[in-house]
């Protein structure tokens, strides 16, 4: 049997920790031959909770599952981890402008990074769940300087996911005959889900829809799924959030077939700014997340780009006193 691999989960006993956890100790992140190690971090107020959420953990004698700690110590849920999902962030309350939202998570993201760094695997990769989340995964990484950049990531598959089965929809075909569609920028209303190189089968998907319908529903309809989802329920994304995670995780470490939307640093690609965290079109290999560098995008599309980046921008200015 292999060695256990430990993997940090913040946020452990909220709604999207509690949708991820059981199939992460299934098998279902890093493969059914994997044996993992669980170490749940939470706020102390939520710790009954997640006592709870540890007896289920138990209670399914997952044959992977090897060991489960549970803690509000920081230094002591990112102890050794190979793969750490922070997924608890402060919610956005009633009348809370998004600078204060920043500011908030920043204190969270500002030490949850100096104990990443501190305590973790000097090879561990971190996917930055909690909104906003670009930009929390900007703090992070910041804050954890013997790590390099390109370990740290924000999830933008969800995004990714939702703008597949918009075309998939609109087109009449299963989710699995659509390829090559890319989210670019910001997880926010100002991301960007692109057409121009994507396919539906073997045919470029902007010969199938209309140009309006791309610019006037689609955009806004996966810009916008996340509030949708919120009025209809009462309470944001979870298990679909939860099942992004999971696979940009298990991407990430086993690889890709074809090219997926992750948020990873900018190193000037497509004239992006260099630092900030982007959502790019990428594969991964090796545990390594590669840009895809060979898009050709028409001026509608580079509009869209330089939106997105504006607004990166500007959150990334509203933090710079913790990076």
């Amino acid at each position: 049997m292999k060695e256990p691999l430990r993997i940090t989960v913040t946020g452990a006993a909220g709604q999207i920790g509690y949708a991820m956890l059981f199939r992460i100790a299934s098998g279902e992140m890093l493969g059914v031959d994997q044996p993992v190690t669980l170490q749940l971090l939470e706020i102390p107020q939520a710790m009954n909770a997640l006592d709870g959420v540890v007896m289920e953990l138990q209670d399914c004698a997952f044959p992977l599952l090897q060991r489960v700690v549970s803690t509000s110590r920081p230094e002591e849920a990112f102890s050794g981890a190979d793969f750490v999902l922070l997924v608890g962030a402060r919610p956005r309350g009633p009348g809370m402008e998004r600078k204060d939202l920043l500011e908030a998570n920043g204190a969270i993201f500002t030490g949850q990074g100096k104990a990443i760094n501190d305590h973790a695997s000097k090879n561990v990769r971190v996917l930055v769940v909690g909104n906003p989340a670009n930009t929390n995964c900007l703090i992070t990484l910041q804050n954890a300087r013997d790590l390099q950049p390109e370990q740290f990531s924000s999830m933008t598959i969800l995004d990714h996911n939702r703008a597949v089965a918009q075309l998939a929809g609109k087109t009449g075909v299963h989710v699995d005959a659509v390829h090559d569609l890319a989210v670019w920028g910001n997880h926010s209303s100002t991301m960007f889900p692109e057409l121009l190189s994507a396919k539906v089968g073997s045919t470029p998907a902007l010969e199938l829809v209309d140009f309006e319908w791309y610019r006037d529903k689609f955009i806004p309809a996966v810009q916008q799924r996340g509030a949708e989802i919120i009025r209809a329920r009462g309470s944001s994304s979870a298990a679909s959030a939860a099942n992004a995670a999971i696979q940009h995780m298990r991407l990430w470490s086993l690889g890709t077939t074809t090219v997926t939307s992750m948020g990873t640093v900018s190193c000037g690609e497509y004239d992006i700014t260099e630092g900030i965290v982007y959502s790019f079109p990428v594969t991964c290999r090796a545990g390594k997340i590669d840009i895809d560098t060979s898009r050709k995008l028409d001026d509608f599309c580079v509009e869209r780009l330089r939106l997105t980046e504006k607004e990166l921008l500007e959150e990334r200015d509203a933090i710079k006193h913790l990076l």
